[in-house]
Parts: structure tokens; C-alpha cells; sequence
């Protein structure tokens, strides 16, 4: 068996994929987060990323179902407490449609995803097969994306708050309560992943699942500036403009 090179090594080659690809480098982060973007561009973006979020505790939950270590399920099961709650009321989900409602939308409209992007469904839906039929260590990697979430909803809480009259502590929850959960989802997923990437084969397949997480999460930043920015060409079946309002 051909051994892996170092962990810290490892762990280096991780943190520079974000450094190279994660989507807060995407021009529609730039253009929410300096309050450039209209209201129907951000209504836009919460409708598409609903579709996102609604998505993750579906995949957990697949990916759960073929765990066999104990320990792994207690600990990834708390992902999808953090996104659906412990009650009704409470959890991630819940309190993304606050922030829909926030900048107008009716929830029972996001939460349908009538009015989601062709292009955000086929990368949110390629991200959950991913999840559910690759082998553990790919599928473990591939959230490991949550390494460089705080800063971007540092950014984003700092952003809104400055340039959105939408933005109040209730509608901007959803991010204030991401700081402290992947912080902590992220130390499990990446410890788990530094131990299991024994070869270099592995630690390859880690790598090449993590740059997959950040592809899906730059397509869909792709189809929404296309859509919604330059060129504004909206396909047949996405949200359009006065849709779905409360």
C-alpha cells in the first residue's frame, strides 16, 4: 500500500481548494454583500438557496442510513437537527423562510421550490446522489466546504445589516446561528477525514470530492447571476419578478 504523504500536508492541500474555489469569491457574493443587488436579486438567491438548505438533512439523512459506526451517526445526526430542529419552530430551515419573508416572499412559495433554477436543481440534486452512493470517505469530504463558511456569513451578517432594510435580527438568524454550528461540524468532518485518508489514493479522492462541493456551490451562483444580473435571461419555469409575494 502506497502511503499518503503528511498530514499537515494534507490538511494544507484542503484549506487551499477554498482558498482557490469557494464561492465566496463568486461576483453575485460580491454584489449582495456590497449592497448592489436589487430587491427580486435577492429574493432571487433566498428562493434558490431555500432549495440548497431544504436539501442538506435529506442528504444527511441518506448518508446516515448506510453508517455503521455509532459514534459517526450521533455525531452527523446533529446536522440535521441544526436544519429541520428539534420542534416544530426551530432549525435552519425554519428560520431561512424568516428571512424570506423578510424580503417579501410567502413562505409557502419558497418552501414549494416552484420557482427554483433549472441549474440550481441539478446541482443540489447531483450533491445529494453524491452523498448517498459515493464511499464514505468522498462523501464525508465533500462537506468539508464548512471550513470556509464563517467568514463568508461573517461577511454576509456585516453586508446585510449595512446595505438591506430587510436586515434585523431575525431575518439574519439563520447565519448568526451557523457560526457557532459549522465551526463544530467541520472539526468532527475534517478530524475524520485527516484519519481515514490513508493512501494517497484516498487522500485524492478526499480532495476531488471537496473541489465537486465547491463546483455545486459555484453553479448555482453561476445560474443565478446569469438569470437574475447579466444577461437576465430567465429560463421557462423559474421564479419570476411579483411571483410568489406576500
Amino acid at each position: 500500500m502506497t502511503q499518503a504523504p503528511d498530514r499537515a500536508a494534507f490538511e494544507a492541500r484542503l484549506r487551499q481548494i477554498g482558498e482557490e474555489r469557494y464561492h465566496d469569491k463568486h461576483p453575485f457574493h460580491h454584489l449582495l454583500h456590497s449592497g448592489g443587488c436589487t430587491p427580486d436579486q435577492v429574493r432571487a438567491w433566498v428562493i434558490n438557496r431555500y432549495y440548497y438548505q431544504s436539501r442538506i438533512p435529506m442528504k444527511d439523512a441518506a448518508f446516515l442510513s448506510r453508517v455503521s459506526d455509532p459514534a459517526l451517526r450521533r455525531s452527523w445526526r446533529r446536522r440535521i437537527e441544526d436544519h429541520d430542529g428539534t420542534e416544530a419552530g426551530t432549525g435552519g430551515i425554519h428560520r431561512w423562510l424568516k428571512l424570506a419573508e423578510g424580503v417579501g416572499l410567502d413562505p409557502d412559495y419558497v418552501s414549494s421550490a416552484q420557482g427554483v433554477l433549472p441549474a440550481t436543481r441539478f446541482a443540489v440534486d447531483a450533491y445529494v446522489r453524491f452523498v448517498r452512493d459515493e464511499p464514505m470517505l468522498p462523501a464525508v469530504a465533500s462537506s468539508l466546504t464548512e471550513l470556509f463558511a464563517p467568514k463568508i456569513h461573517k461577511d454576509r451578517i456585516a453586508g446585510l445589516l449595512e446595505h438591506y432594510d430587510f436586515a434585523n435580527a431575525e431575518t439574519i438568524s439563520y447565519f448568526q446561528h451557523r457560526l457557532n454550528e459549522a465551526p463544530r461540524d467541520v472539526a468532527f468532518g475534517l478530524g475524520w477525514v485527516l484519519d481515514h485518508a490513508v493512501t494517497q489514493a484516498d487522500q485524492d479522492a478526499a480532495a476531488n470530492a471537496l473541489i465537486f462541493k465547491t463546483e455545486v456551490l459555484w453553479s448555482q451562483l453561476d445560474a443565478l447571476h446569469s438569470a437574475y444580473v447579466d444577461p437576465g435571461r430567465i429560463p421557462p419555469g423559474a421564479w419570476q419578478p411579483g411571483e410568489g409575494l406576500l
